[in-house]
């Protein structure tokens, strides 16, 4: 029973996590929006997979409309914060450096659950329980998106690499090209420079 009890806790307990991949387009911003409680926990986490430089401009802003992170031409990265007030937060990624090239990006809102009033002293040890559960949900998604994380960065890693590799195939055959031309042309040269006309 105490083990039926302990899993349901965890499951009540379990941090909100919402993983998506966007495409945003070159001169474009894509937002998302989170509506949270005052002292709720959030995170973002997010990672470049595919466009140009691999790089983005990433802001939050509060319901203020106060910027509460802001970086620009970042690859990866991750921020949490407790929200200061209550209302709808928005996460944006902005492609408007870029000329033409759109990015992919993939990224995780974590959305902690809103603080609970003080309970009374006969709910005192089952609430360190779920504290200690809360902890340990929030450790374990952070498990989680660190392997999406070194997931993504071997993705992109041999993605470049294979790039690299074929760009190495093709300029040595381009190579060869030029160099056998070169060589066909040079004895044809000496052939012709070196041949006797008679003179009829």
């Amino acid at each position: 029973m105490d083990y039926f009890l302990s899993g349901f806790l965890l499951l009540a307990c379990l941090t909100q996590a919402y993983g998506y991949i966007i495409t945003v387009d070159a001169h474009a911003e894509e937002c998302f929006f989170e509506k949270v409680e005052a002292g709720t926990k959030l995170g973002l986490s997010f990672q470049i997979a595919e466009g140009g430089f691999l790089d983005i401009d990433v802001r939050i802003l509060g319901p203020d409309a106060k910027v509460i992170y802001e970086e620009e031409r970042q690859t990866s990265g991750k921020y949490s914060f407790a929200a200061h007030f209550p209302g709808i937060y928005t996460f944006c990624f902005s492609n408007k450096m870029s000329t033409m090239t759109p990015k992919v990006v993939m990224f995780d809102v974590a959305i902690g659950e809103p603080p609970k009033q003080e309970a009374a002293e006969d709910g005192q040890s089952a609430n360190k329980i779920e504290e200690m559960i809360r902890e340990l949900s929030a450790s374990l998604l952070a498990v989680k998106q660190e392997q999406e994380y070194m997931q993504i960065r071997d993705r992109i890693h041999r993605s470049i690499n294979e790039s690299t590799n074929s760009r190495v195939v093709a300029w040595s055959f381009f190579e060869a090209v030029i160099l056998f031309s070169m060589t066909i042309a040079q004895v044809f040269y000496l052939k012709r420079f070196f041949e006797v006309r008679r003179v009829v």
